[in-house]
């Protein structure tokens, strides 16, 4: 059985979505979904191609029990589209070039990650970059709850045998 892909994406692959990333696959572990799904991280911008997630990403994300250590940032590519069945954009300039670099009927496979989110009313996960450090946490906070309706709705995926 072909494995669900999700990749989650951000401008710079450094902060949100290797935390996203991160957080996603501890979730799957807990609801022993890590075998069926495929999962990985990649940027709309080649800024930091290369390099690990940013130190204040990794340091509290740590705390909180998520490794980022072993990722490394990517750029997102037009074969995405082939590869993975849902990306997930952490605000709506990264859906937009997400967007434009779809091929024709791929359009469906992109979703803003915070559409997922139950107990937060915001439509996108803040970029902590040149911020305080709080944002760091808003955006575990975030994450965590968007990455809990994916899991949900993985699950019922599962059930219904599409997944």
């Amino acid at each position: 059985m072909k494995k669900y892909a999700i990749l989650m994406c951000c401008m710079g692959n450094i902060c949100r979505s290797p935390t996203a990333e991160g957080v996603m696959r501890a979730k799957l572990e807990s609801a022993g979904l890590v075998d069926l799904v495929e999962l990985d991280s990649a940027g709309t911008h080649s800024y930091h191609v290369g390099r690990a997630p940013d130190a204040r990403s990794q340091r509290h994300a740590l705390a909180r029990g998520y490794d980022l250590s072993a990722q490394r940032a990517r750029l997102a590519v037009v074969q995405d589209f082939a590869r993975f069945d849902l990306l997930l954009a952490m605000d709506h300039d990264n859906l937009a070039a997400l967007r434009a670099i779809s091929p024709p009927g791929s359009q469906d496979k992109l979703r803003l990650l915070m559409s997922f989110a139950s107990r937060h009313a915001a439509d996108e996960v803040p970029d902590p970059y040149y911020g305080e450090g709080d944002g760091f946490e808003r955006v575990l906070d975030y994450v965590e709850d968007a990455c809990d309706g994916v899991v949900a709705m993985l699950l019922a995926k599962r059930l219904d045998g599409a997944a």
